[in-house]
């Protein structure tokens, strides 16, 4: 087919960023996670690309671990939703998978012939989504030893990692160490803006994710390679008077006679519809506005500036400039969301 739409995606850069992860933690061991498809990146290419880099991986859901094991993937693979029911239990221990325990209820779904499965408790340190409370850790693991599991690592998860100094990290931070200093145990706190921060306590293992993509989670942008590349081309070209409005509800009206273009991609293909005129939009090299508001399948941009655009002339809509980071900012939400929706329809390719 010839639409131009398409997703690159860059193994190179995947495991560069890998590289430069791996560096930051050590000597924490590197956990790769790989939920909801690698963020949109394709999670079995790559997991593929990251083995000998990572000393595991982590998805959301059994299902996703399964899949990756069903492609050969055997490294430890550490689900991090854990649980849902018993079935969920038989396919961790015949695909030799860690959950994450998370609730009281969860050991209902143990059994002592389990015992050789590692468990990975998960602890609410304050962000109040998941885990259990410090005051009833000593009971949980109680009852886990008593099942006969004694493979235990104690993690928890920081909802404000990107501000180290703030409250809320400053309590799940005292918090972990409180627990930490109590339990002898392998353990698991940091999560991308931890590692690329460097300002929380260490521990056995890091868990990385939209860094490895290549998304910003600092203030301070680390030398991260974009790992994937939106790109399009321009399939029509108009010129307007002052006073023209363009796309759906008149929202952008030109204040000088202006060359449109429209490229090949819109919301249906993953672009979001929140974005907002003025979100860059790089055509052949440089950066012009988009203009009007995203239509299921076509953007458009005003090339006014730009002279030598025509037909055809490539459109990148993320990837080295702008970042996904930049188009995120100016629709209104995080980087994460955007790779994450990626759809179906968007060709993926690998290089």
């Amino acid at each position: 087919m010839s639409r131009p739409t398409l997703l690159s995606i860059d193994l190179d850069a995947l495991v560069h960023n890998a590289k430069l992860c791996q560096s930051l933690a050590a000597p924490s061991r590197f956990m790769a996670v790989i939920k909801a498809d690698a963020y949109g990146h394709g999670a079995v290419p790559c997991a593929r690309a990251l083995r000998g880099i990572a000393d595991a991986f982590a998805v959301a859901l059994v299902e996703e671990a399964v899949e990756l094991r069903a492609a050969g993937i055997s490294e430890p693979i550490l689900v991090m939703e854990g649980l849902f029911s018993a079935d969920d239990m038989r396919h961790i221990v015949e695909h030799k998978l860690w959950p994450v325990i998370h609730s009281r209820h969860q050991l209902d779904y143990l059994s002592p012939e389990h015992h050789g499965t590692p468990l990975w408790l998960k602890i609410d340190t304050g962000m109040h989504r998941l885990g259990i409370e410090p005051e009833k850790l000593p009971q949980m693991l109680s009852r886990i030893r008593e099942l006969g599991f004694s493979d235990i690592t104690l993690m928890s998860h920081l909802g404000d990692a990107e501000n180290p100094d703030t409250a809320l990290s400053q309590r799940q931070i005292d918090a972990w160490q409180n627990i930490t200093g109590q339990h002898s145990s392998v353990t698991s706190l940091c999560n991308s803006a931890a590692v690329a921060q460097r300002s929380v306590p260490e521990s056995s293992w890091v868990r990385a994710g939209y860094m490895l993509y290549g998304g910003q989670t600092t203030p301070n942008p680390l030398p991260l390679k974009p790992v994937m590349s939106f790109q399009s081309a321009v399939m029509a070209l108009r010129t307007i008077a002052a006073g023209e409005t363009v796309g759906y509800g008149g929202r952008w009206c030109a204040q000088r006679p202006s060359v449109i273009a429209t490229v090949a991609a819109g919301y249906a293909d993953g672009y979001p519809r929140s974005a907002e005129d003025g979100t860059p939009v790089n055509i052949g090299g440089e950066i012009a506005p988009l203009v009007g508001r995203v239509s299921m399948d076509m953007v458009t941009v005003d090339v006014t500036d730009l002279p030598g655009v025509k037909i055809g002339t490539p459109a990148l809509l993320w990837g080295a400039s702008p970042t996904i980071d930049d188009v995120a900012n100016r629709a209104g939400t995080i980087g994460y969301e955007l790779t994450a929706r990626m759809p179906p329809r968007t060709p993926r390719t690998y290089g």
